[in-house]
């Protein structure tokens, strides 16, 4: 049971103080009275029965108030319970925007331009999930809470670009960052989707941090790492340390990403052009249809109009025997 209005409860104060008061007004002896001692020793000097039945009625008006600010709060009982089966899935998409995403091996246009084509097509067929995305580079920023709004999510998808955020690769912020917006809901139903195309150089916590808070959470993370075909070993990765876009994910680069999937239970992919990358949107899918069984509460029923019933009966029953059997001469 539960109450609708619950802070009406306060005025339980009432009746129980005007019960305190009546009780301690019974017990003090008023400061101006007769006494006829002899009285007591009068043949049925007792007090009647009815006298003794007196106090009934100050506990019908106690209860009959305490049961009207009972009705006022609106008692209610789960009236309609139904499991439901979801299909729901709750999306956070983390996407790297840092300058390496300029690189062009992603025709037509950057790896940036690409994701965000593939990532407008994935967001359009995810009706009735909820779907948010971040976006990182040297700092990470919430771009888009989770939202079934498809169409505003692909509006906002469009319109982010390099530059957005100082330059960098904060992985395991943008990880933490999603996994916050995660971290109240079904774990079973949840997964956060990294795509990236280098490797953790600022931002704390560190990316395996963030790994092992999803892994506790039971958040998977699938990871996709942006790059042409081959990896290279990272030191020979010139480019990089002349401060231009890297051509390709170094061997470290792609084994961090892969761990940090291992480890919550996602998967890691490499996508090395744009069929590529839309192939393994297509691939997460299926991994991510779930079914989740909630409790759903649909309706509760009213049980104010059986306490209220109730007060008017007290009520009643104090006002009817206080004008007749238990009546009272000035």
């Amino acid at each position: 049971m539960r109450f609708a209005d619950p802070l009406l409860l306060l005025l339980l104060c009432v009746p129980l103080g005007y019960a305190a008061h009546g009780w301690a007004r019974r017990r003090r002896v008023p400061l101006e009275h007769i006494s006829f001692p002899a009285l007591a020793f009068m043949p049925g000097g007792g007090s009647s029965s009815r006298a003794r039945w007196r106090p009934i009625l100050s506990a019908f008006r106690v209860g009959g108030l305490a049961l009207m600010v009972l009705a006022l709060a609106r008692p209610q009982r789960l009236h309609d319970l139904r499991e439901i089966r979801l299909r729901s899935r709750n999306i956070m998409v983390a996407l790297d925007i840092s300058s390496s995403m300029k690189a062009g091996d992603f025709q037509p246009g950057n790896r940036l331009e690409v994701a965000r084509r593939v990532l407008h097509e994935f967001v359009q067929q995810r009706e009735g999930d909820l779907i948010g995305l971040v976006i990182f580079a040297g700092r990470t920023f919430l771009q888009a809470p989770l939202t079934p709004d498809t169409d505003l999510l692909g509006e906002i998808i469009e319109r982010v670009d390099i530059g957005m955020l100082p330059d960098g690769t904060a992985i395991g912020t943008a990880l933490a960052m999603s996994l916050n917006q995660l971290k109240d809901l079904p774990p079973q139903a949840s997964v956060i989707v990294l795509i990236t195309d280098g490797a953790n150089n600022t931002g704390k916590p560190s990316p395996f941090a963030a790994a092992e808070a999803a892994r506790s959470l039971g958040v998977r993370v699938h990871t996709i790492g942006l790059s042409t075909a081959d990896t290279i070993p990272a030191d020979q990765d010139l480019i990089w340390r002349w401060g231009r876009a890297p051509a390709r994910l170094t061997r470290s680069d792609a084994a961090v990403l892969s761990r940090i999937s291992t480890r919550t239970g996602g998967q890691f992919y490499q996508a090395t052009d744009p069929q590529a990358l839309r192939r393994i949107m297509s691939e997460i899918d299926p991994l991510e249809r779930q079914d989740v069984l909630i409790d759903e509460t649909r309706d509760y029923q009213e049980l104010y109009p059986l306490v209220l019933i109730s007060a008017l009966l007290l009520l009643s029953l104090e006002l009817g025997l206080s004008a007749t059997w238990l009546r009272t001469l000035p």
